[in-house]
This record gives C-alpha cells, sequence and structure tokens, in this order.
C-alpha cells in the first residue's frame, strides 16, 4: 500500500528534484521554447508544497487537488494547466483514499496521462510530457497486469518514462511553442518530458526508500 505520508514526500520529493534542476530545465527550454519551464516549475511547486501543511490531515484524493489548484494559479505558459489537470484528473481518481494499492496507484496515474492528453491536444511523438508520460503509464499498467507490487510496476514505469524522455531528442516537436522551430527542434530533449520523467523518478525514490 502506499500511504498518505508518502504521497506527501512524492510532492515534497518532486518539488525538491525540479528546484535542483531548474536551471537545466530552463536550459532545454531555451533551446525550443520560452527559456522558463525550470523557474516557473520550481515557483509553482514551492508554492503548492508551503501550503501542503493546511490539507497534510486530509485524504489522498484532497491533497493532489490543492496541489493542483496551486500549479493551476501560479506556473505560468502550458505547464500550469497541464500539470495541473494531471493533479486535478489524479485527485479525481483517488477521492476519499487514505492510502492506495497497486490498482488505486495504476488509476491515479491513468487519469493523470488523461488530463494531460485532454488539456494538451497532443499526441505519442508531438515532443511533448506525453512522451515520457505515456509510456510509463503503459509499463506501470502491463506490470500490475503481471502481479508485480506497486515498487515492482514503478521502477518498470521509471525505465520507460526514462527511454520516452531521451528519444523526445530525435523527435520534431508538433506543439506547443518550440513546433515554431520546424526541424530546428530536432536534436534537443523535450523539458516537459524531463520533468514529467522526474516526477516519476521522485515517486520512485519514496517508494524505494520505505521498502
Amino acid at each position: 500500500m502506499v500511504t498518505k505520508q508518502q504521497i506527501l514526500q512524492w510532492l515534497q520529493t518532486f518539488a525538491t528534484e525540479i528546484e535542483q534542476n531548474k536551471d537545466y530545465l530552463t536550459e532545454l527550454d531555451a533551446a525550443i521554447g520560452d527559456a522558463d519551464h525550470g523557474i516557473n516549475m520550481d515557483r509553482g511547486f514551492k508554492k503548492a508544497i508551503a501550503q501542503l501543511p493546511t490539507v497534510a490531515d486530509k485524504d489522498i484524493g484532497s491533497i493532489l487537488k490543492a496541489v493542483s489548484m496551486t500549479l493551476i494559479s501560479s506556473i505560468g505558459g502550458a505547464s500550469g494547466p497541464l500539470y495541473g489537470t494531471l493533479f486535478l484528473r489524479a485527485s479525481t481518481a483517488v477521492a476519499g483514499k487514505q492510502e492506495l494499492n497497486e490498482q488505486d496507484m495504476l488509476g491515479l496515474l491513468q487519469a493523470g496521462l488523461d488530463g494531460v492528453l485532454g488539456r494538451g491536444k497532443a499526441q505519442l511523438g508531438d515532443k511533448t510530457m506525453l512522451d515520457a508520460l505515456s509510456p510509463a503509464v503503459t509499463a506501470f499498467g502491463q506490470a500490475v497486469g503481471e502481479g508485480n507490487s506497486t515498487l515492482e510496476a514503478m521502477q518498470r514505469a521509471v525505465a520507460a518514462g526514462e527511454q520516452g524522455m531521451k528519444d523526445t531528442t530525435l523527435m520534431l516537436a508538433k506543439k506547443g511553442r518550440a513546433s515554431y522551430l520546424g526541424e530546428r527542434s530536432v536534436g534537443h530533449q523535450d523539458p516537459g518530458a524531463t520533468s514529467s520523467y522526474l516526477m516519476l523518478k521522485s515517486l520512485l525514490t519514496v517508494l524505494e526508500s520505505f521498502s
């Protein structure tokens, strides 16, 4: 079971990862975007973490919903609505729950992915955060279907997400500011896929620390 404490720790770990990789994410974004992905994400997650104590006694769904609202209101550009929607849809999938089994975690991840799909209208191969998220959620679902634990499923998800992130380097951007560059977008790793990978890796880090 994934506990509420682990979910809270995941969010804090992700915020720390964003802070530590802020310059790197902004560097990636400078090549194909507005050069603000790391800065915006860091600002949004700092605010989200700052208000976590006010919802820490609530259920997991309520915690994720509070995070989503803060991200939507405080992250500029496309990242705010996309990450906000991811956490909002994830919160709905686990509403009222104090702990999550393998199927609950799959529901959380799948709902988040569906939210990004619906909001961003991107497809696999468009060089977006989906290219890390989608293979990761697929791998997680396959692992759970084979009877693996949440930890084992997450290990497979992170490996798939990392590969998906790396694969964006050779892709032609078809969405967002990067798409304006055409062929010049090829050869650069997508910043959104990179921050999505960091989100997945943060969850795995927490699960491994409790195993």
